[in-house]
């Protein structure tokens, strides 16, 4: 399992004091608040940056970082990927996931049929899709509802599925 999860991605900077511009990756944009640590993926090395400040505008996360204090220094790290550690991440509700739990789940019917993997996951504003592929490469759309989802292992990368008629 993953130790470290991505909650958002830097798009931009904001002023010229070093504040950076993240789209989140999570439904709750206050837990940033909460956050004392962050890791910004550079290239291949995971840099920590304490948080000095949390601001909103619209949908997005404005980031003041200790050590980025000016726009020049924030425009390094344009593109790249906030992580924080699992061990701060939010306690998810029952039946919830992480995304990068479910990468490369195998997914079986009720009957112990192979699917294949869950290569991707995207949201609707109705629920969640898991993108099923095989091992030819052909694709099926799941949604994360109770009807078809009917146990995840996540410890054992094994989902049990429900094919309900027109999937």
């Amino acid at each position: 399992m993953e130790q470290v999860l991505e909650i958002g991605q830097i798009v931009n900077t904001y002023g010229i004091k070093g504040f950076l511009k993240v789209v989140p990756y999570t439904d709750d944009l206050q837990r940033f608040k909460n956050l004392k640590t962050i890791y910004i993926q550079l290239k291949n090395e995971l840099k920590q940056f304490n948080v000095e400040e949390v601001k909103f505008s619209k949908n997005l996360v404005l980031l003041k970082l200790q050590g980025i204090d000016d726009i020049n220094i924030a425009e390094t790290y344009k593109n790249c990927y906030v992580k924080i550690e699992r061990k701060d991440a939010i306690k998810l509700e029952e039946n919830s996931y992480f995304i990068v739990d479910l990468i490369g789940i195998n997914v079986y019917t009720e009957q112990e049929q192979l699917l294949g993997k869950i290569e991707d996951v995207f949201s609707t504003k109705a629920n969640d899709i898991y993108v099923v592929k095989d091992e030819f490469g052909k694709q099926i759309l799941l949604p994360a509802i109770s009807e078809v989802i009917k146990n995840v292992d996540v410890k054992n990368k094994k989902m049990t599925v429900h094919l309900i008629e027109g999937l």
